[in-house]
């Protein structure tokens, strides 16, 4: 083994948190207390001429702005980067190094680009910049993809080829297989980095296995201040430090990277917290884009069984890997192809309609006067023996024939009543198509048509399980324990069922479902056995 170079990349990393807007001063402190903690390579933000020069931002149009921000900085690390994605800044906008504050460029760029990007990698070296070729989504790179890169990085000789683990992918053993690849391949003095994101929470496992590989190339290893960076972020540099310096014997202080930390890192976390998520997982389970994940979780109506379900059609083509590159049309036509084939409203509404017959329907909801008015409720159970559909809750002081469930929340909380109770056996299960409880319901309506756009409480149950009837042609319908909202009381005998804003909106939401009810659904008798500010006239 010859050299590590520790390289930090959290003012461009980073910037992906905050639109690099770290504020001059923040910019500064992070890159002196860097500088004192002994990283040999820093990198300060991207150069991007889309962009206008901000001296709050650490992304410039040009090489020649950084200058205007470290104006008067005489602390220098090894050596300096800028970063370029290829293909977001011409040639012209960079200077000769001799001019610039940076001793290099990394150039970032997919695999369909190599070509391109390499000969634009050849002439920033022409102008005597030290040149680091970026292998964006290495973990996409076949062996021959590889062969035809080691061929290109060889006849064009950068400073350094790194393996950019841009949607966390990789797990240790293949990460070391690529790098095996390029090792074998690479001509013996040009560096070989790695570049760690943590979708899988493997950012800092793959660092200390990249680190552990005994090679004799010198090695480039990334990393940023507190993890911080793009998606799950990545492995954070003050935890490499200590076991580079207990390992390797080499002399990185990590003080001054933990008051980087708490001095201009940490208030960025609270405000924009970054790390392992679900959405990350799933990308990096799928290895696809996580804008996909992010574009299905935002649909109001998709579990996360239904997400794991649509991104499994996502489809590597001869031409294109579909999976790593975001198309919102293409999403989109796979989220429609999944619902006409997994949700089928008209079908469930007509055999919902089947199975209730001509027996009349009691919606029961968690009211307060379930209780107080009980005796109402049992005669009208005893008299005219109807299907008791339970929205949301299920009732102690009756057995419900269905459940029906809108919110992932509540159906956690009744799980235990599901799965072991006797209620189980005879409880049928009604859910909109967010829930996916573990036992398939009996029925599954697509959540995003019951919603009430227009008001504080989007997804009211009452209206969502009305609206399904309606659909399934039923005409009669009756309740209990539906009371309404009140501005001056508890609303549900359980408390925990209720918004903490609704005493403030009473008035407005019970208007609105009066309304709702007198028009919407003027065609179904609706009765309220029990009483219920909904059927209070206007004053």
């Amino acid at each position: 083994m010859k050299k590590y170079f520790l390289l930090d990349c959290t003012l461009r990393d980073g910037g992906y948190i905050n639109d690099w807007e770290f504020g001059h001063n923040k910019i500064l402190n992070i890159y002196e207390r860097l500088v004192a903690s002994g990283v040999d390579i820093i990198e300060v933000g991207f150069i991007d001429d889309r962009r206008p020069y901000d001296i709050n931002r650490s992304i410039y149009p040009d090489t020649r702005s950084i200058k205007r921000t470290y104006e008067g900085v005489s602390a220098r690390p090894h050596m300096l980067v800028g970063m370029i994605d290829y293909g977001t800044c011409a040639i012209d906008n960079v200077e000769e190094c001799s001019d610039s504050i940076l001793d290099g460029i990394r150039v970032i760029f997919k695999k369909h680009l190599m070509h391109e990007a390499m000969e634009f990698i050849s002439e920033l070296k022409a102008k005597g910049y030290h040149t680091f070729a970026q292998l964006v989504a290495v973990s996409e790179y076949t062996d021959y993809d590889i062969e035809k890169i080691s061929a290109l990085v060889n006849e064009i000789h950068p400073y350094a080829v790194s393996m950019v683990d841009t949607y966390g992918l990789l797990y240790p053993d293949t990460m070391l297989e690529l790098y095996r690849k390029l090792d074998e391949r690479v001509d013996a003095d040009i560096p070989i980095g790695f570049h760690a994101h943590n979708n899988l929470q493997l950012g800092y496992a793959n660092v200390l296995a990249y680190l552990n590989h005994m090679t004799d190339r010198d090695k480039i290893v990334d990393g940023t201040l507190y993890g911080m960076g793009k998606s799950a972020g990545n492995d954070p540099i003050e935890l490499v430090v200590p076991y580079l310096n207990q390992t390797y014997d080499t002399h990185y202080d990590v003080a001054p990277m933990l008051e980087a930390i708490e001095e201009s890192i940490k208030d960025i976390y609270i405000s924009s917290p970054w790390g392992y998520r679900t959405q990350f997982y799933l990308s990096a389970e799928n290895e696809c884009h996580p804008n996909y994940v992010s574009y299905l979780q935002a649909k109001d109506n998709l579990s996360i069984a239904d997400i794991k379900s649509i991104l499994s059609m996502l489809e590597i083509t001869e031409e294109k890997n579909r999976k790593l590159y975001f198309d919102r049309d293409y999403i989109e036509d796979l989220y429609q192809k999944y619902l006409s084939q997994n949700l089928n409203d008209d079908e469930n509404a007509r055999k919902l309609r089947e199975t209730i017959g001509n027996r009349p329907i009691l919606i029961v909801g968690p009211g307060k006067n379930l209780q107080l008015q009980k005796d109402r409720i049992d005669r009208f159970i005893a008299e005219r023996d109807p299907v008791i559909i339970s929205v949301n809750f299920i009732p102690d002081q009756m057995n419900p024939d269905y459940l029906f469930l809108t919110k992932k929340s509540r159906y956690q909380e009744m799980t235990a009543a599901l799965l072991l109770s006797e209620k189980e056996k005879t409880i049928g299960l009604i859910t909109t198509s967010n829930v996916n409880p573990r036992e398939k319901a009996d029925f599954i309506f697509d959540r995003e048509p019951l919603l009430e756009r227009k008001e504080e409480i989007i997804d009211n149950s009452f209206l969502m399980l009305l609206r399904i009837l309606k659909k399934s042609g039923i005409k009669e319908v009756n309740c209990a324990g539906l009371d309404g909202y009140s501005d001056r009381e508890d609303n549900y005998f359980q408390k925990d069922m209720e918004y903490s804003f609704v005493k403030n909106y009473a008035v407005r939401l019970n208007h609105h479902i009066k309304e709702v009810l007198a028009t919407e659904y003027r065609d179904i008798s609706i009765t309220f056995i029990t009483y219920s500010h909904y059927m209070e006239t206007e004053d």
